[in-house]
Parts: C-alpha cells; structure tokens; sequence
C-alpha cells in the first residue's frame, strides 16, 4: 500500500463443475499469477470451488468436504504472499448447509461469510439447497487439518498495519433492498468484494453496472465485483464473467462479457477515507459504541504490501472532461454558466452586460458565455457592451483578436485606451513608470476594473468577471482590480478547463469565429500589463512567472477534490507527467502552489458570486473556507523532506 492505494482483481478461471480439486489449481494458479502482478485482494466467484450450477449435487456431503479440503490448500498457497483471497464454497453449519466466501491471508482461512439473501426465482433455486445466512450470529467451522474458522455476515477483514478494511456480499444481497455492504461500510468496510454468479441475458450487464456504480457511490466504497464465467454449466443459462470494480461510483476496471479476462485496477482508499470526512453521509457506527462494533467480527491479517501504482490512469487534466461523454459535459458547463449569468440579469434587471475583452482565454470564454446568456433572455446581443482597453503591455495578437471576436459575436465594442490616464495616475501617486512593478501593473487592472464598473452605472448594467479557478487559487489577480466584478462566470472553471471549452466552442461554431477562438486558445496566456518585446511580441508571460497552469490545475485537484496529501500529489505528478518534468521541477512548482494558495487566500474571501459548474469551487460561501492568515508551513515542511 502506497499512499493509500490497493491493488485488486477479479477473476473467474476454468473450472469443472463438482470438481473442487481441479478448481482449486485453477484458482491457486491465478493467485500465483497475481501475487507477481502485487495484486493484494483477489476475488473469485461465488461458489467457484463446486461450481454454482451443481445443483441437487450440493447435497451430497463428499462434494462438501471435498470444497473444504480444496479451500484449505488454497489458503496454504497464500503463505508468504501480501494477498487477501477469496472463494465461494458450499458450507456444513450443523444441519444447514450455506452458500459462503470464504477469506484466506497469510497461509490461512482467516473467516467465512454466508450468503443472506437468496434467490428463488427462474432458474436459480438456492433456497432448494442453502439456508439463509446468519447475520446476528457467529458459527465455527472445522477445516480439515483439526483448525477452526468462524463464520459471520458481520465480517469484517482488517488489515492491522495499514487500516485497510474489507467487507463481503454475495451476489442476490446487492440486489437487495437492504445490502450488507450498507451497514459493512457504516461499521468501517472500505472496500466491498462481491462474489457473484449473475446469469448473462440480454440488457442485464447495463443493470448491474448500475447496481454496482450506485452502491459503490452511496456507500463512497470500493467495489469489487467478480463474476461467475463461462465454465458453468450452460444447461439452463449462461455465465459470463462480466467483472467490474469501481471506486465510489466510478468505473476503474471491466471484463467484458466472455471475455475470460482478469480485472485489475487500484482502488484509492485514502482517497474514499477522506471523501467519507468531507460529505458525512456514511455514518460511522464504529464510533457510536462497543455495543455497535460487538456486532462484527474482525478478521485480522497483514494482505497490503507497498508497491507502487501501474494501472490506474491519472490524468494530467483531471478538470477536462474526456471519454465518451464529453461532448455533452462541454455543453452542460456552458449551460451552467450561461443560465446562471441570464438569472442574475433577470433578477436585478440589468439593461446591459458589460466586460473587458483582452483577446485572452478568460475574457473569450466570459463573452461566450454572456452571448449565450442573451440568447436565453431574447435581448439583443447589442446590448452586450465589450470593452477593448490597451495598455502598456498590449499586443497587436491579443488586440486584433479582441476586435475580430466582437465582432463576429455581434457585440457593441468600444474601445478605451488606459496608457494616458495610467501614466497620470502616476503622477499623482507619484511613482516612476520606469519602474515596472506591481504598483506599475496594479494600476492598470485596477483603472480597467473602474472603467467597467462605471459604464455599467451609466448603462445600467452588470459587470462581468472574467477571472478564473486557477488564477483564484493562485491569487494571480489583482485586488480590487480584475479580482472585483458584479458576477463571475468562469469563477470556478480552472484555466485547462478555459482553454478547452474555448476550443470547443471554436469547432461548434466553426467558419471565422473558430478560427479567431483557435487563435485565442494558441496564444500565451499573458496579463500584458508589461510592454512587449523589441519585436513586439508579448514579454510577460504567466507560466513563466508563476508555473505551468497544468500543473497548478493537477495540484489543486488533488488537493481539494482528493484531499490528497503533498508526498502524494508528487507521486501521483510524477507518474502522470513522467517523460515530460523531472522531480525537481513537479517539486518546485508544488511549492510555489502551496505558497501562494495559503497567502492569498484574503482575494478569495472576498470574492463576488459566481456559479459552481464542477467538483471543486473556492468561494467562501460554498466549498472553501479557510481564514486568511492560515499558515502553510505544515504542507511546506513535509514537502521538503520529499
């Protein structure tokens, strides 16, 4: 385990039905396999050890004791691993036989876990064979060898060096109302396997997608799903080892239908430890009382070893949406920000909406959004006052693409110069304007910021923020100056985010917009409140200054939607964005990030309304509180030890 990552898999390998044997080479061949991949829970399917389709075969006490015999050998090639097995196998208790997994660590069957809810209905007559398991009660089993191993619904498998938590249920319980793993994961259960044998019909597979990605979801868990697979007999339906493990509702890993495949994938169980603290809806029972935890029975091994991650994909980008929904999730934040923005107009009755327009990403993104807004209203896109204001540092690039834009959106433009009264500004306060510091660059942003302020006045207007996520974050803005405005719309869309819905939105409007929005998306990103350069060209550039904005968007991420710690949002970084910079620079930028988010944390107190359109907002009235004279030296401190 790895800041806080376990590795898991769901396999179904050949089996003979009645066979247990020949089943248990199959399956100790796979964990054999697995143990060198560093899998460290692996699960195989309910009743894998018979085969589920025995039928009147269950019975039959030679089958019984030939599954317990083959469990045995299974737990004895655990020995020496860092591995938590588990395999379904029909149980004696008395004078009731039980559909039951069984957990084997450390060389040994550690406990057992009856099945409780069981189907009777089609093809499938559990009840014919098996007894309701137990759930109040805690019975013993004898392996063969003379040991004993308890056997309990209220299981829990602990791993006492790392904190791991495991719980099980077998199939039909997840379909149930009421499922185990509810209450497994109110008393403590991280992760959830699911030992199943689901027949495969046509549609069923999108349903037990949904089942699993809903329970997984609502109990903020890990769920492995392992599948019973086609070596069943098919005398009356088909099994097709349909695997699936998700992590808190999303999919890290399937086996398609006959596919015969295994499904691997690491579960983040930090991750879901912190999610648990941060949306309080799974209620702990394990702090309410002995009397809660006396129901349970805690199996206790060591199955995490310490290997690093291989399969999980993190994404560089993790605020971009991507795969096969995106187009609809670009629509759907555009929706949200233009229908926030046309409710506010409404609501105050603004006559107008007036915002700068630099020919950066920002400020493009505000005007699309605004546009839309208009639409929405049925008023005039005319009544849409965009400000071209030049200064020290601008360019004819970003100029003459703010000029194209609004004209192509249908804007009134207007086109106000802020060099001359700047330079008298100076004056007044008496500063040098040989002197290009942050006196120098303030008054500009502040000067632009009163101007729209006060042709918003005069027109009765709003203003329009432009400033985004990740500059919030930063506080790479000015206070008081583009820091202020009457509603920002891109308050809580981070800078990759921008970049990509500006883009985008040039493909779905195509001809001369797109290519004025494919413009502005190539552009560096760039205050330009420093003269250009000899040739012109933009000369301050901000990731130059403050650090790459992928990276920024990547730490903050992991800081917030995550609450991933600094020594692992610099693993995570360096397995993400291997090949592309070295440790020393994801380190040095990690620190500026700390930095500067802890320090400026006054803009963000401060800060106007503006809409949530992801996982993560900053705004103190919403997902972030914290005071502004919070220090960072804890996160600093731990950073340099890295």
């Amino acid at each position: 385990m790895k800041h806080g990552f376990v590795k898991v898999a769901a396999a179904s390998p050949k089996l003979r039905v009645a066979d247990p044997h020949y089943n248990a080479q199959k399956i100790i061949e796979a964990v054999e396999e697995q143990a060198e991949q560093g899998t460290e829970i692996l699960v195989f399917p309910e009743l894998c050890l018979s085969g589920y389709t025995c039928g009147d075969l269950f019975l039959q006490k030679t089958l019984t004791d030939g599954c317990l015999e083959a469990l045995q050998k299974i737990a004895e090639a655990t020995e020496g691993k860092t591995m938590l097995v588990f395999v379904g196998l029909p149980v004696v208790i008395g004078n009731r036989l039980y559909n039951c997994a069984a957990g084997a660590a450390n060389g040994k069957v550690i406990g057992m876990v009856p099945k409780v809810y069981l189907p009777n209905y089609g093809e499938f007559y559990e009840a014919r064979y098996f007894a309701k398991g137990f759930s109040n009660d805690c019975a013993i089993v004898r392996l063969p060898d003379g040991g004993v191993v308890s056997v309990s619904a209220n299981a829990l498998f602990y791993d006492q060096k790392n904190g791991v938590c495991v719980a099980c249920e077998i199939c039909e319980d997840l379909w149930a109302a009421d499922s185990p793993s509810v209450k497994h994961t109110r008393t403590g259960a991280d992760i959830i396997v699911n030992l199943s044998a689901s027949d495969e019909t046509a549609g069923k597979r999108d349903y037990r997608k949904t089942l699993v990605s809903a329970q997984s979801g609502k109990c903020v868990c890990g769920y492995v799903y392992c599948d019973a697979g086609m070596y069943e007999s098919t005398g009356d339906c088909v099994f097709a080892g349909n695997h699936l493990i998700y992590e808190n509702g999303v999919l890290l890993a399937e086996t398609p239908p006959f596919s015969g495949g295994v499904a691997a994938a690491e579960i983040d169980v930090a991750y879901l430890k912190n999610e648990r603290k941060r949306l309080n809806t799974v209620e702990n029972l394990s702090s309410r009382g002995a009397e809660k935890r006396e129901e349970y029975v805690w199996f206790g091994a060591e199955f995490i070893g310490v290997g690093d991650i291989s399969l999980r994909e993190v994404s560089q980008t993790p605020f971009v949406p991507a795969g096969e929904n995106r187009q609809e999730r670009t629509e759907t934040i555009l929706q949200i920000q233009s229908h926030a923005l046309a409710r506010r107009l409404e609501h105050v009755g603004a006559k107008t909406a007036v915002l700068g327009v630099s020919g950066g990403l920002d400020s493009t993104l505000a005007l699309l959004v605004t546009a839309r807004a208009f639409d929405l209203l049925k008023k005039p896109r005319t009544e849409i006052l965009a400000v071209a204001m030049p200064g020290f540092g601008t360019s004819d690039k970003t100029k003459n693409n703010s000029f194209a834009l609004m004209k192509v959106m249908g804007v009134t433009a207007k086109t106000i110069p802020v060099s001359d009264t700047v330079s008298r500004h100076f004056v007044d306060i008496g500063h040098d304007p040989a002197v290009h510091d942050v006196t120098y660059e303030n008054a500009q942003a502040r000067y632009r910021t009163m101007i729209l302020m006060d042709l918003a006045n005069r027109t009765g207007g709003l203003v329009i923020g432009t400033g985004d996520l990740s500059e919030l974050a930063l506080g790479w803005c000015t206070y008081n100056g583009d820091h202020m405005s009457h509603y920002a719309v891109n308050a809580s869309v981070p800078k990759t985010l921008v970049k990509y819905l500006v883009r985008e939105e040039g493909v779905r409007l195509g001809g001369t917009a797109g290519k004025i929005l494919h413009a502005i998306a190539e552009t560096e990103i760039s205050p330009e409140l420093l003269p250009p350069d000899e040739k012109g060209a933009i000369a301050q550039k901000t990731e130059d200054i403050v650090g790459p904005y992928e990276l920024h968007d990547f730490f903050l991420y992991h800081m917030l939607c995550r609450g991933d710690e600094p020594e692992k949002i610099l693993y995570l970084a360096r397995y993400a964005f291997a090949g592309r910079y070295d440790a020393p620079t994801l380190k040095k930028w990690l620190q500026v990030f700390y930095k500067r988010f802890f320090s400026q944390q006054f803009k963000r107190n401060c800060m106007p309304d503006g809409v949530k359109v992801g996982s993560v907002s900053l705004s103190p009235r919403a997902d972030w509180r914290m005071p502004s004279d919070a220090s960072g030296s804890l996160w600093l401190a731990r950073l340099e030890k890295l």
